[in-house]
């Protein structure tokens, strides 16, 4: 087959890899509007099931994935100013930057064209006209999938809290939060390493407190020196690292949540962003781009009929998504109420923010959720009830609405 991938991310590369491995006959172009070395963003977050996937899909770039990641064990959390230690299972974080090059000249070993600085302004590109099948990897505001919106059934739910995407000099060896309380309200931060020299942080707070607080109108550079005095002990003094456009405004956001009722049409078909979002609090983006990518491969594989392929893809990765999509919901509302879990203790807190994806909690007081998850540790007939109950309330607490 001939096929244009649009967007060289994560998905769009590894997707390349995987077919060209399928079947070297294949003719593969990636086209990438921004220049090699220019994406934005600092690092990714990955746990070890996803490294078993990549390692069966392609060996070598996984391997070479692997090598190039940092890994931490433990989450450590700062309430006001008090420290606490949550023990947890080990995970991954790399540069955007390093993976996507990792990927690139895996994908350009294996034949594949990567055109960088190459935009594909829409559907009816000329690049696109004879190929077999068109990838649509162009992210959350895809020119390809905006072209025929109303086929795909695209909705769009914009989060209500302001967030922001930073780096740091600090390296952090634990996934690390800070929670602040100001006269305006609560501001925090989630931290990870995914190198040697370099950390991720995401600043995220409430509308109220963001005006506040004033950084809806604080340049970039101001906004940075701010949040840095702010969480000083979560920082240790080292700096915090924007854009690099110190005169403009500081790049704050509302995380836009991205579902789509099918996911082709004709020989296009949808992957990564493209297709869906899931919030930044659950770490999941990449690692389920990368699933699209292998589910599509396999589809690919499996059935001759492009048709057929491209609707088993679909349903697959639709039904696989669902856990996902609620999980990080819930962990959305969580954040967005977060006054409701702050009385607590920090170690409390800190627990029941591991228990943020749960349907139940929303409805029960989080003292007295907080005892009936200690008990149900203890209780098999007490963790049945409450992995029954709490979809049940979530339905109907839905439907009231």
């Amino acid at each position: 087959m001939k096929l244009a991938i649009v967007g060289g991310g994560p998905a769009g590369l590894y997707l390349s890899i995987l077919l060209k491995r399928q079947d070297p006959a294949h003719d593969i172009t990636v086209y990438e509007r921004n220049p090699a070395g220019s994406t934005y963003g600092w690092g990714v977050t990955y746990w070890a099931g996803l490294l078993d996937k990549l390692r069966a899909g392609d060996p070598e770039s996984a391997a070479a994935v692997a090598e190039a990641s940092v890994t931490w064990n433990d989450g450590v959390a700062i309430v006001r100013d008090e420290r606490t230690v949550h023990r947890g299972d080990a995970g991954f974080g790399i540069g955007r930057r390093r993976m996507l090059a990792l990927l690139a000249d895996r994908a350009g070993e294996l034949g594949v064209r990567v055109e960088f600085e190459h935009d594909i302004s829409g559907a009816d590109a000329p690049e696109l006209a004879d190929a077999d099948l068109v990838v649509a990897a162009d992210g959350v505001k895809s020119v390809l999938r905006e072209a025929h919106a109303g086929h795909f059934g695209s909705e769009v739910v914009s989060g209500r809290n302001q967030y922001i995407w930073l780096g740091t000099t600090k390296v952090f060896d634990s996934f690390s939060f800070a929670f602040k309380e100001t006269a305006h309200g609560w501001i925090w931060c989630y931290a990870y390493g995914f190198s040697g020299e370099r950390s991720t942080c995401v600043v995220e707070c409430s509308p109220e407190t963001w005006t506040g607080l004033g950084l809806d109108t604080r340049g970039e550079t101001d906004s940075l020196r701010f949040l840095e005095k702010l969480f000083h002990d979560l920082l240790d003094g080292q700096e915090l690292i924007g854009r690099d456009r110190a005169d403009d405004a500081a790049q704050w956001l509302t995380f836009r949540t991205l579902t789509n009722r099918v996911w082709h049409r004709g020989n296009l078909v949808l992957l990564g962003d493209a297709a869906h979002t899931t919030h930044y609090s659950i770490g999941a983006g990449t690692t389920l781009a990368l699933e699209d990518a292998l589910a599509l491969a396999d589809a690919l594989r499996s059935s001759t009929d492009l048709d057929t392929a491209l609707t088993l893809y679909g349903k697959r990765r639709r039904a696989e998504l669902v856990s996902a999509q609620s999980a990080a919901r819930y962990s959305a509302q969580w954040y967005e109420n977060l006054p409701r879990y702050m009385r607590l203790e920090p170690a409390r807190m800190f627990a029941l923010l591991g228990q943020r994806h749960s349907p139940l909690l929303p409805h029960v007081p989080p003292q007295l959720y907080y005892r009936i998850d200690r008990a149900a540790e203890q209780l098999e007939p007490l963790r049945r009830l409450k992995r029954w109950l709490g979809p049940r309330l979530a339905r109907a607490t839905h439907g009231r609405r």
